[in-house]
């Protein structure tokens, strides 16, 4: 019999390896991935700095250890073209290999903002454990105190920016929005954070964006020019402006997309027993209502679904509420936002109490369905998640 195929080593593609040999010990699982297989958890990659972690130490298992854990044959380094459905194969650039069912995994690629300037292309991101390498690799290269411009105050940049204040560095936040985490916060809690970005010594530059980047010609040191005006100077410049699921591989095997590959309430694809999960997934969360979540709660409640289905059964991926960590020590957040729909119609309310700031998400009918806390810990969300239940 093929063996099921998950493409993907990270932590999407791993967890279903894991959640599928908990059900079946024996069935062959190939894994493909175009990395080197090592684990690590991703989330980490955006606090690792102050912790003085080089990128060998979030590594906590090789490629070897992963394969010998699930069981599985590994193939590293391996880039998948395409799905052949018709065929049941998988067309990579070392080969084509024979399937039962398929897992797709590949998680998301970060967005490149199209910056004029004849330094643009010195922009840097942090998407996977070799981008960190070579971030790290570039502020040790500096030395002493280096002058770090991020663009975008969303979760990843503000836990970068708070990671990097924290170990020394001049940080520079650059946002469109008037306040940071904007797009996923209250206004209070966005308010609160501001405020703890601002004593960690963290410039603000917000309602604005980086219109060019050039090298300055007395040193290697780039001068960033913003739309409104200003001028910055940096030695450095992270992009954390957001990530776009990997679709090319989906849309060559003819498996219907929209902002990702769109699934069903069982994690399949429009390609029978082709799954897929993770940041390049599009997770049907209610009827008629799809939606990329990039978060770990929900990975890990799709993989133990997908799971069970590569074991022929039916089980629905049933979400259920847990709130986004944001790591930021300064003003740690945990969030549950409300969705798209709700947002529009319903509203926030903010009460100040037991050292931390709490908001309620009300919707049009008065329903609680999302809060932020900050600063938040384990107590706080418990409460929280219990009243989220009850509504």
């Amino acid at each position: 019999m093929s063996p099921i195929v998950i493409i993907g080593s990270g932590l999407a593609g791993y967890t279903v390896a894991r959640e599928f040999r908990k059900l079946d010990k024996t069935t062959a699982l190939l894994i493909i991935t175009a990395d080197d297989g090592g684990f690590y958890s991703k989330p980490m990659l955006s606090n690792a700095y102050a912790q003085n972690k080089q990128a060998k130490d979030l590594i906590s298992q090789t490629a070897e250890q992963m394969a010998a854990q699930v069981n599985a044959t590994l193939l590293t380094k391996t880039r998948v073209d395409h799905i052949d459905t018709a065929a049941g194969k998988i067309v990579t650039n070392a080969g084509s290999f024979e399937y039962s069912k398929v897992v797709i995994a590949l998680g998301a690629q970060a967005i490149r903002l199209p910056i004029a300037g004849d330094a643009a292309a010195q922009v840097l991101s942090v998407n996977n454990i070799d981008d960190y390498a070579l971030f790290r690799e570039k502020i040790m290269a500096k030395g002493g105190t280096v002058r770090v411009a991020i663009l975008g105050a969303g979760l990843i940049g503000c836990e970068f920016a708070d990671d990097l204040a924290g170990a020394g560095h001049a940080v520079t936040l650059i946002d469109p929005q008037p306040l940071p985490l904007a797009a996923l916060a209250p206004q209070a809690i966005s308010v609160g954070l501001q405020d703890a970005l601002l004593k960690r010594g963290i410039a603000l530059q917000l309602g604005t964006t980086a219109s060019s980047i050039n090298r300055q010609s007395a040193s290697d040191a780039l001068q960033i020019n913003l739309a409104n005006g200003s001028v910055i100077h940096a030695d450095l410049v992270l992009s954390a402006v957001g990530l776009r699921p990997k679709l090319r591989m989906a849309e060559a095997s003819g498996l219907r997309t929209d902002r990702g590959i769109l699934i069903d309430a069982y994690g399949e694809t429009s390609a029978t027993q082709v799954y897929a999960l993770g940041d390049c997934a599009q997770y049907q969360i209610a009827e008629n209502v799809q939606q990329v979540l990039p978060y770990i709660a929900p990975l890990m409640t799709a993989a133990r679904a997908i799971a069970r289905n590569l074991m022929g059964e039916r089980s629905v991926i049933d979400f259920k509420h847990a709130p986004v960590i944001v790591k930021t020590p300064s003003y740690p957040v945990a969030l549950i936002a409300p969705s798209a729909k709700d947002a529009a119609a319903g509203r926030w309310e903010t009460e100040l109490g037991e050292g931390a700031t709490i908001s309620r998400f009300f919707d049009a009918n008065n329903r609680l369905s999302g809060f932020g806390v900050a600063p938040q810990d384990a107590r706080l969300r418990a409460r929280l998640l219990a009243e989220l239940a009850g509504a």
